[in-house]
């Protein structure tokens, strides 16, 4: 099974149909916008967070569009609270579909996580418990996401800190039945599977080599800031504010190597630096999407025959 990543494009498209296939990307940031505009050298895509542009209108709506005519877009959204015990908040819903429908990216994705409880909104992504119940959940609340915005959307693998308990399955199992149930694809954050890894006492590679990398449609790669727990126990916080870590490369390296040049995002969203250093970090990534794209034949998820 291959993960579906066709989007069924209107008629009449608003902005250009740009590839994101073996591109590395970035997190945008309307700060950067007059430096992007004048900065020849960057050829990737941009990742925006859907919360940022559920008002009608205004200045975020305007850097947007400019960069929506120059760039393919990646749209993440982060307050879905998929594996929330609460229903789907409807509006919430709504206007995520609504940036689908008006902004066309090219990829849309969404978190394995919840962060609401009645009225309460929190400001992590928390984990799940990985039973039976939980999975006919997430699964009608993926489902119903993917029917408001017509089309699959990528879920992402969590970075976690606690174990539960309960869990009958084990998180990549979840998750390949998970996509399976509701034909989504998956978007591999691997910087959030080198700190569960190390937060749990896993092996990172272990978990990839049990990961369905085949339904993945997108990659994720970030920072993490590195305490110790009451124990002295290493322990990895997925912060966002820093460069991607010298492991997180290596366990990318590795993925690419056995999938293939998946288009990529680099996350940077606290204490964010100048342009050009999130421009350094996508074109690393870049780098290794190129080494390894000649392995694989175009349009295929598999290495090609010497």
């Amino acid at each position: 099974m291959t993960v579906e990543t066709t989007v069924r494009r209107p008629s009449r498209l608003r902005f250009p149909d740009r590839p994101v296939a073996g591109r590395a990307g970035a997190s945008f940031k309307p700060e950067h916008l007059p430096e992007i505009d004048t900065d020849p050298s960057f050829h990737g895509f941009f990742e925006v967070h859907a919360e940022n542009y559920m008002g009608a209108g205004g200045p975020p709506h305007a850097a947007l569009v400019a960069i929506r005519q120059r760039f393919p877009v990646s749209l993440h959204g982060v307050t879905m609270s998929i594996g929330g015990p609460e229903p789907l908040d409807r509006t919430h819903l709504a206007r995520f579909a609504t940036l689908v429908d008006r902004y066309e990216p090219a990829l849309v994705s969404e978190h394995l996580a919840w962060s609401t409880h009645e009225d309460v909104f929190f400001s992590d992504l928390l984990p799940l418990p990985y039973t039976r119940q939980t999975l006919d959940h997430v699964c009608a609340h993926v489902s119903q996401v993917q029917d408001a915005i017509g089309r699959p959307i990528l879920m992402e693998n969590p970075a976690t800190y606690v174990f539960f308990p309960q869990s009958t399955y084990a998180e990549t199992d979840f998750i390949r039945e998970m996509a399976q149930r509701t034909g989504c694809g998956l978007l591999l954050d691997v910087n959030n599977v080198f700190v569960s890894a190390t937060n749990h006492g896993f092996g990172a590679l272990d978990y990839l080599m049990d990961f369905p990398l085949d339904l993945v449609g997108e990659i994720h790669l970030a920072g993490h800031d590195e305490q110790a727990d009451d124990e002295g126990r290493p322990l990895l916080i997925d912060t966002h504010d820093r460069a991607v870590a010298d492991p997180v490369w290596a366990l990318y390296d590795t993925v690419i190597r056995q999938c293939g040049p998946i288009p990529t995002l680099v996350e940077w969203d606290n204490d964010v630096p100048d342009w050009s250093v999130l421009r350094d970090e996508a074109n690393a990534a870049q780098r290794i999407l190129d080494l390894h794209a000649d392995r694989y034949l175009l349009g295929k998820r598999h290495a090609a025959v010497s």
